[in-house]
Parts: C-alpha cells; sequence; structure tokens
C-alpha cells in the first residue's frame, strides 16, 4: 500500500482500542489477531491515517473516527512542524475523511485549551503506557515545553519520569503561579517511585550490609542466634533436642552504627535527566538507611552536594539544573575530598562520560579512590531507557581500571549495590558492559 503521511511513521504502538474496553465495533476483547477483514481493514485504516492512497478503503465513526483525529493531531504530515508553525496540521486541510466527519484538519497549534483537550483525548482513548509516549512525542515533535508553564496544562498531563525531566529543564524558565502545580507533579511522581523501589532496595541493602558485617568470633551479646540455629541445623542432637553451636555468627558492636558511606555523583547534563530522578528517589531511600551513609553531589561544569536535600527528594529536583556542560574530574575531585573510610565506600558515578574538564586526571582520580579500597560503580544511565549515547573511549578506559560501564534499570540498582557493598561482582546485564 502506498499512503502519504500513516500514523505508523512515528506513532507508539496503538491496539486500537479505547482505554479499558474492547476495541470500537469489536463485540468482544480486543485481540492481538483480528477475527474478520473489515477488523484488520479498521485496524491498518487506524495505523496508516486515513490519506488519500491509504488503500484501505474503509471509513471511520464514532469512537474510531475521535481516537484517529487524536492521533492525526501528532502524527500527521504536519505533526512534526512544531506547535503554532504554519506547517502544523492546525491550518490544513483537504486529507480523508472519516465518515461524517468533513475534511480533515489536525494539529495542536498554539492553543493551550486545545492541547489541554487533546491530552484528555488522549486520555480517554488509550492505556497509561501509551499515554506517556504520546505526551513525549508531542513535547518532541511539536515544541509543547512552553505550554508546560501553564498550571491548567500541568493539571491535564500524566506524570511519568520523562515529564519531571522535562519540568525540571524549564525550571529556571518556570512562573511562580507553576512552580505549586509543577512540584505537586513531581511529588506524585517521587511517591509512586518510591512505593515501587523503596521496601526491595532497603531489603537487599539490608542483607548485603549483614553480610558484609557478619563476623565468626562474637561477643555473647553481638550473636546472631537465627543465623547462628541455622547454619548448625547439621549438629542438632534429637536425644537432646538441641542444636551444638559449633560455629557462631554474630556482629561487631560498630555494626549498630553506620556501615558503608555511599556518594551518589550524578551527571546533571539534559541528556542524563531520568537518571537524575532515579539517583534522587535511591538518595533519599539510602539516606533513611541508619547503616548508611549517603551523599548525593550533582553536576555539570559545577559541583553542587545535596546531601542535605535529601529527606525530600522533590527539593534535590528542584536543586538540579539540567542542562550546561560536563566536568567529571571536577565532580570526583570533590568526591574524594569527602572519603574518610576509603575501606567503607561505594562511590557510583551515573553519566554519559562526555567529558569536558581534564580527562587524565579523571581516570587518576578513579585509580586512587580503587587502589585506596573504595568501591567504584559507573553506570552510563539510571532509567528503562537502555544506554544512552555515552563516550566509549573513556567507558573502554574505567573498565581496564576495573570500573566497567553500563547502563542500569532502576529495578536492577539494588542488586548493584549490594553486590557492591558486599565487595563481589557486579550483576551486568547481558549486552550492558561496555569497552
Amino acid at each position: 500500500m502506498t499512503h502519504d503521511a500513516p500514523h505508523a511513521a512515528a506513532a507508539p504502538h496503538v491496539d486500537a482500542a479505547p482505554h479499558g474496553g474492547a476495541a470500537p465495533g469489536h463485540d468482544g476483547p480486543s485481540s492481538a489477531h483480528p477475527r474478520t477483514d473489515q477488523e484488520r481493514l479498521r485496524r491498518w485504516r487506524l495505523v496508516l491515517g486515513g490519506q488519500g492512497a491509504d488503500g484501505t478503503g474503509c471509513s471511520l465513526s464514532g469512537a474510531d473516527a475521535a481516537m484517529d483525529r487524536t492521533l492525526e493531531a501528532l502524527y500527521g504530515s504536519g505533526g512534526g512542524d512544531g506547535a503554532g508553525g504554519s506547517g502544523t496540521a492546525a491550518g490544513r486541510s483537504g486529507g480523508s475523511q472519516g465518515a461524517g466527519s468533513g475534511a480533515r484538519s489536525g494539529g495542536l497549534g498554539g492553543s493551550a485549551p486545545q492541547v489541554a483537550r487533546w491530552l484528555g483525548d488522549i486520555r480517554t482513548y488509550f492505556p497509561t503506557s501509551v499515554v506517556q509516549v504520546m505526551q513525549r512525542d508531542a513535547i518532541d515533535r511539536l515544541g509543547l515545553s512552553a505550554l508546560l508553564l501553564e498550571p491548567e496544562m500541568l493539571e491535564a498531563v500524566e506524570a511519568d519520569v520523562h515529564l519531571v525531566g522535562t519540568l525540571l529543564s524549564l525550571n529556571k524558565a518556570m512562573p511562580e503561579t507553576t512552580k505549586d502545580t509543577a512540584r505537586a507533579v513531581v511529588r506524585k511522581v517521587v511517591e509512586d517511585l518510591e512505593k515501587r523501589l523503596a521496601t526491595r532496595t532497603r531489603a537487599t541493602l539490608t542483607g548485603a550490609l549483614d553480610r558484609s558485617a557478619r563476623i565468626t568470633r562474637p561477643r555473647h551479646r553481638d550473636i546472631d542466634w537465627d543465623r547462628t540455629i541455622r547454619a548448625n541445623l547439621k549438629n542438632y542432637l534429637p536425644d537432646h533436642r538441641t542444636v551444638v553451636p559449633e560455629r557462631l555468627i554474630g556482629y561487631g558492636r560498630a555494626a549498630r552504627g553506620v556501615k558503608k558511606d555511599v556518594v551518589l555523583c550524578v551527571d546533571q547534563s539534559g541528556s542524563m535527566a531520568a537518571s537524575v530522578v532515579y539517583a534522587s528517589v535511591f538518595g533519599a531511600v539510602l539516606a533513611s538507611m541508619r547503616s548508611l551513609a549517603t551523599r548525593l553531589v550533582v553536576f555539570d561544569t559545577s559541583v553542587v552536594d545535596l546531601t542535605e536535600e535529601l529527606d525530600d527528594p522533590v527539593d534535590v529536583l528542584f536543586g538540579t539544573q539540567l542542562g550546561g556542560g560536563t566536568d567529571i574530574n571536577r565532580a570526583l575531585a570533590y568526591c574524594q575530598s569527602q572519603i574518610t573510610r576509603p575501606a567503607d565506600t561505594v562511590v557510583v558515578l551515573i553519566s554519559d562520560l562526555y567529558e569536558g574538564g581534564i580527562r587524565e586526571e579523571m581516570l587518576s582520580r578513579v585509580a586512587a579512590m580503587k587502589a585506596s579500597g573504595t568501591q567504584f560503580v559507573t553506570l552510563l544511565a539510571l532509567s528503562d531507557e537502555g544506554a544512552p549515547s555515552y563516550d566509549r573511549e573513556h567507558a573502554a578506559a574505567l573498565a581496564a581500571l576495573g570500573a566497567p560501564a553500563f547502563a542500569c534499570t532502576p529495578d536492577l540498582f539494588p542488586d548493584v549495590m549490594a553486590a557492591a557493598i558486599e565487595r563481589r561482582q557486579l550483576p551486568i546485564p547481558d549486552m550492558a558492559m561496555h569497552q
């Protein structure tokens, strides 16, 4: 088939069914395998966008036509020309027509009310995961960032990590009337992330801290009887109904205090927006654990220590300034100066490694920290999106120093930290190690 401007050119995968219901015109649940030729034509019509030569001969009506208009506004032939520009679909007509719909015209233009209505429409017709993709595409393709500075717009969007990143990049330009709404949006995302990540993170790291501090000749008051009994079950004497504790397991006196120091050193350049959001949430979770002393440092060409803000990750995020250059060497110099217990310290550098500072000094600092006993972890990204564009030469140099660089998902991060705390091999995902 030939077509002029199919939705499929840039649109996310769409099941062609309103959120929470069956596909329009479909009696049963939406299926990945349409049961009739008419249903196949209908789906192709929604995917291709209905321009004159789509070849389906299928017209749309009702909810299908409304869904098609929301897709056309974003992914139509003028969708990428910028909001409010003369090339947007808002000033275009003459496309194919849905049943009874008249001449097609789409686009979001520069009108905030029109965009707000469109945001409501996509939430009606598509599931949350698709809505979030379409919102990101609208910001990128139509230049809608400026409209996010209006409180009513922020109330209409589906909040996610990427929206938070966009809001943070607009922070300095944001009027006071919008900041309270923006903080509410950011707080909702942060609280959702904490609910998802906090319990597993604390459980994983508590176990790692216990194992790292375990000793085999504890004082009587420091014996961990549960672990000791489990370790000596083979010595159970049935006649005496007792276990002979041949091997004692416990903790030293210092185990009740701070066991490990963690330094999160986070690149706040624009490409690292999602990583900054996740690092701030994890920083707050780690800071809530009394066995860890956590420090959060963010940097571009300057270095800012946000440790005092860790009790509220929203304050942390609004203390960042996404964009600007990158001076990893300067950031690591500061982190190195804060290390007082090298053998009990884990430094996590989160950066795409595009260094604007002195490369040789950066590598020398990493080598010096590792030589002193500090565990050093390099993450190219802390997000669900995989590895970003990154400096392969620097990644290879760090790998040669024993600090392989790899992208890490939020769900994997607790396991990476646990391995670093226990000084065992990092759980690097397949195909994620970059050398």
